[in-house]
């Protein structure tokens, strides 16, 4: 069994994407994969108990066979940090490491990681700590952050030694694509770290739905209540006038619109383009032509009670931390790990080819 240990220095890298993206690449190359998420942060209920809600994810997406206590063997809820302050915290170690063995006969293990390096130091259960338990190989998986990602990528070889498999560079500007695959890896690879791919910023992996958008504003449905599952990849603010906007409205597809509700002309327009939802802000609905036009277009109109600002600030806090938990979603994670993973020079560092 080969254990493979998805890292990360920062939140939202996009570990669950690469875990995934392995997982399902490897398993249709016909090889016997488990996965584990190492550090449970998001409980969710499962019959009487709590495991992580991306080892949930991970086991029915998967197909996994395997009792949700292997694959999430440790969650850090309320009551578990509690208890780790009182000094009464259960050997958390103990249960990863059981978990751990129980995967002997798969060919692959892959290990989700927390999100970062050092998260679960408390309890032993950190990246660093159990790479050397598990004489895991660490796949980095670094967001671009600009140059500075390069230090991440190389600082880690240099923390990690025999143990760092490389990595690979994730959420990557369009703008920047070029420069990171043809002077960035380059020059990393030279320095004996191998970047084993190098993943554009993709809207889509983004996105939110509109039923989490309401989520996230605390929003009411207008009408339209059965689209609630298209997908936002972009928002636009409409405060300028009806012409202006209506040329900016074509050229974004894909969007939300977020403008107030007095302003039904920015309404109308956004409704003649490609818009997944229009957005009222300070609390207001719009008159009937508006929502009879929406109704017949297909797109929902939500209503929240915070202004322009507020909404948007909202929006942003929220947008690059979306998780991948959709169908659609999966199938672009896997066509994005057959397309820009070199799967062959991964197995050949961990000499498996």
């Amino acid at each position: 069994m080969v254990p493979i240990l998805v890292a990360s220095n920062t939140g939202y890298a996009g570990r669950t994407f690469i875990t995934l993206g392995l997982a399902l690449k490897l398993m249709d190359m016909g090889y016997k994969v488990g996965v584990m998420k190492l550090f449970g942060t998001a409980p969710v209920q499962s019959g009487k108990d709590s495991y992580d809600a991306d080892a949930l994810f991970f086991k029915e997406t998967l197909g996994l066979e395997e009792p949700l206590d292997m694959i999430s063997p440790f969650v850090m809820s309320f009551e578990e940090q509690t208890l780790l302050y009182q000094g009464k915290a259960a050997d958390a170690k103990k249960r990863v490491l059981a978990a751990y063995k129980s995967f002997k006969k798969k060919d692959f293990i892959i290990i989700c990681g927390a999100s970062d390096l050092f998260e679960g130091a408390l309890l032993g259960i950190d990246a660093l700590s159990l790479a050397e338990e598990m004489k895991a190989q660490v796949l980095m998986v670094e967001p671009w952050r600009g140059d500075s990602s390069a230090d991440t990528l190389f600082g880690a070889q240099r923390v990690l030694g025999k143990r760092y498999a490389g990595g690979v560079i994730n959420k990557v500007p369009e703008a920047m694509i070029e420069h990171v695959k043809n002077i960035v890896k380059p020059f990393l690879e030279k320095q004996g770290v191998r970047v084993h791919g190098v993943f554009p910023k993709d809207k889509f992996l983004e996105s939110v739905t509109v039923g989490q958008l309401i989520e996230i504003l605390n929003g009411k449905v207008l009408c339209c209540e059965d689209r609630l599952d298209e997908f936002v990849e972009n928002f636009l603010i409409g405060a300028m006038d009806v012409d202006s906007a209506l040329n900016y409205f074509r050229r974004t597809p894909n969007k939300a619109v977020i403008t107030g509700a007095y302003r039904t002309d920015i309404q109308l327009a956004a409704l003649e383009t490609s818009t997944k939802c229009i957005i009222l802000t300070g609390g207001f609905q719009t008159n009937e032509v508006v929502l009879g036009k929406a109704r017949a277009r297909g797109i929902p109109i939500l209503t929240v009670s915070d202004d322009t600002f507020s909404t948007i600030n909202k929006i942003e806090l929220r947008m690059g931390k979306s998780n991948i938990r959709e169908k659609r979603k999966i199938e672009r994670s896997k066509e994005l790990i057959s397309v820009g993973f070199d799967m062959f020079g991964f197995l050949k560092k961990l000499d498996k080819v």
